[in-house]
């Protein structure tokens, strides 16, 4: 059964950072592309950033690249998230999935920035 479980959430003030992280299982995690994705209630959801099986092939959404950096743990089946200089526009919730997604979404994991 694919399952994500995203986690590191939470308020921060603009300019400060957070580390997101991602646990997967149920599939074979170093064979896949992945990715993080964002939602805000009431939009569709909205590519973050991709990472390629081996880690360094990387391609950023423009509104985070130089912000935003992501790690990948083969072994232990992890995605990370390092989100410095937040901003009021990055408030979501933060998802990860494979890329292209599966059909199973875990519960995200919500980050608020306020204005």
């Amino acid at each position: 059964q694919v399952q994500f479980v995203e986690s590191g959430g939470g308020l921060v003030q603009p300019g400060e950072s957070l580390t997101l992280s991602c646990a997967a299982s149920g599939f074979t995690f170093d064979h896949m592309p992945m990715a993080w994705y964002r939602q805000v209630p009431g939009k569709g959801r909205e590519l973050v950033v991709i990472i390629q099986k081996d880690g360094i092939g990387i391609n950023y959404a423009p509104s985070v690249k130089g912000r935003f950096t992501v790690y990948r743990d083969n072994e232990e089946h992890l995605i990370e998230l390092q989100m410095d200089s937040l901003e009021p526009e990055d408030t979501a919730v933060y998802f990860c999935n494979t890329f292209p997604i599966r059909p199973s979404w875990g519960k995200g994991t919500p980050v608020t920035v306020p204005s």
